[in-house]
């Protein structure tokens, strides 16, 4: 019997996508059906939908009208299509007219960290439940400190990040070099630092790329 074909996973995205949260959601389920042929490490790269928002965040209905010049009846038809994707992938999404938007930088760089505890898959579906099912603003560094203790990370060691500019250069670093390769939106899934895959789509979709991938490695 032949052992898994090894593959690496860049999965670019930021806390505060919806499509991220389908994506990864999606990506996972492929990667279940698929375990007998490809053995994966996902890495979590970073990437700012709002790199400028301010601290206090803004109503995420008010920030999608200045944005994209949406309504917000066509905003709601978009969250309802989402939380339909999501329910179908087992993932919960609460948005609603009151939900806001938030600055994402520093769960970036407690991500980055996490990746070197080798906890980060546990802090970013931690980070993405707090976000779109609880409405939790994923900006504030208590809350941050204590979803970090519940991705099974030291908190104290996580509020000493926070307090300071820690990772905040690999953070940039990682962003410029998805950046410059063309990468503007996300999820970008990169297999193998070479084959991408864009946008939140249906497991069987990830699962046929990953046994393509995986059959050439």
């Amino acid at each position: 019997m032949t052992s898994p074909a090894s593959v690496r996973i860049d999965f670019v995205s930021d806390v505060s996508c919806p499509w991220c949260a389908i994506g990864l959601a999606s990506l996972q389920q492929a990667l279940a059906t698929v375990e007998s042929e490809v053995a994966a490490k996902i890495h979590f790269q970073p990437f700012e939908l709002n790199p400028q928002m301010s601290a206090e965040g803004e109503s995420a209905t008010e920030h999608l009208v200045q944005k994209y010049g949406s309504t917000p009846e066509q905003i709601d038809a978009n969250r309802e299509a989402i939380r339909a994707r999501g329910a179908a992938l087992g993932f919960h999404f609460n948005m609603s007219r009151q939900s806001r938007v938030y600055n994402t930088f520093d769960a970036h760089r407690l991500l980055h960290w996490a990746e070197l505890e080798g906890r980060q898959l546990a802090l970013k579906q931690i980070l993405l439940r707090a976000y779109f099912t609880d409405g939790e603003d994923v900006s504030a560094h208590d809350t941050l400190s204590r979803l970090a203790a519940e991705a099974g990370l030291d908190a104290e060691r996580a509020r000493q990040i926070l307090a300071d500019d820690e990772f905040a250069a690999e953070v940039r670093a990682q962003e410029q070099f998805y950046m410059q390769r063309g990468i503007h939106a996300v999820p970008a899934i990169v297999i193998n630092g070479q084959h991408l895959i864009s946008g939140g789509q249906p497991p069987e979709v990830f699962a046929q790329a990953l046994r393509r991938i995986a059959a050439t490695a």
